[in-house]
């Protein structure tokens, strides 16, 4: 089989299509048949040498796959032979409150990647692809769609009636934005660009503010709510940023954060969390019954999850490249045309 293996960090001429023996798998094991595969900014960090800078190299990355099940190893009870499927990035958190293992054991990072052909899943880490998506828009669905399906539905427990802000169009943010509008929310959504604003309206945003225009755009929200302010936020800038979402939140408001693009240091005002009430809740993407749940959540509204370009398994350089211009919704990686 061909995979992409890094072999030294830094995507500068750095990935490189080699072949590999098509793996077997052993008792609990399936055998998956890649069929697509799509980046998340993890990745990105992954290859650059920040995110894990002791990695051992060679290295396949990539963490989010979809694919068809090839083959089954003894005592498989999840899955058969033909099932359509993706992986669960955090392997072994299956519900609950997650140990250090259910944390550290992840897809693309510390464990090898899924940018081949073929990989194996232990069947624990394997959930059935929702019906109606293609191989292309199931692959979005691991760290995307469940990071925010647990930040609004399981840990924001987020009501009809309710307000949302949605920083970016990033997949993280069109995901949020696609449940927070099927849960009955209203959704405000910012970004630089007023194209991908329009693009955000037609995906069910309500209201939305251009940050380049309205720098001060943490007043604007609170003007659209009337001076309460949201009761929840979707946080991927981290920085300076996170002190606008706080002044934007309502009291007893939820902070989701699931990014750290404007940096990874928060200078936060311990009055205005403690007036507010707020709560922050970091999100580690989720646990395999929570994505169980959105999968049935996702194929019985229909919704189809946002790709900003398919290509080619040939053309993972320039997908990763993709990554720096800002994407929007995803970038899928087709492994088998």
């Amino acid at each position: 089989m061909k995979a992409w293996e890094l072999v030294k960090f830094g995507q500068e001429k750095n990935l490189r299509l080699v072949e590999r023996p098509i793996p077997v798998p052993g008792p609990g094991e399936v055998l998956v048949r890649v069929y697509a595969v799509s980046l998340n900014y993890r990745d990105k960090l992954l290859v650059e040498g920040i995110y894990m800078p002791t990695l051992q190299l060679p290295f396949v990355p990539a963490s989010d796959a979809s694919g068809e099940v090839a083959a089954v190893g003894d005592g498989v009870t999840r899955a058969a032979v033909g099932d359509r499927v993706v992986g669960q990035f955090r392997l072994r958190w299956i519900d609950g409150t997650p140990g250090p293992a259910e944390i550290a054991l992840c897809l693309g990072g510390p464990l090898p990647g899924v940018l081949a052909e073929y990989v194996v899943w232990p069947q624990e880490a394997v959930v059935k692809a929702p019906s109606h998506l293609s191989y292309e828009e199931a692959a979005t669905l691991p760290i995307a769609g469940l990071t925010a399906w647990f930040a609004l539905m399981e840990d924001g427990r987020l009501k009809p009636g309710e307000s949302v802000l949605v920083q970016g169009t990033g997949g993280v943010s069109l995901f949020a934005v696609q449940f927070a509008a099927m849960a009955g929310a209203r959704v405000i959504v910012t970004s630089s660009s007023n194209e991908k604003l329009a693009k955000a309206k037609q995906l069910g945003a309500t209201d939305t503010v251009n940050y380049r225009t309205t720098p001060d755009w943490d007043k604007t929200v609170l003007e659209l709510t009337g001076g309460r302010g949201v009761n929840h936020v979707i946080e991927v800038g981290g920085g300076e940023t996170f002190k606008r979402s706080l002044n934007a939140l309502a009291i007893d408001g939820h902070v989701a954060v699931v990014g750290f693009l404007g940096g990874v240091e928060f200078n936060v005002n311990a009055l205005s969390l403690i007036r507010k009430r707020v709560r922050v809740q970091g999100i580690a993407v989720g646990h395999r019954r929570a994505f169980e749940e959105m999968n049935r959540a996702i194929e019985t509204h229909g919704l189809r999850p946002v790709i900003d370009r398919c290509l080619p398994f040939a053309a993972v350089n320039e997908a990763f490249a993709y990554l720096d211009k800002g994407a929007f919704g995803k970038i899928v990686i087709r492994v088998i045309e």
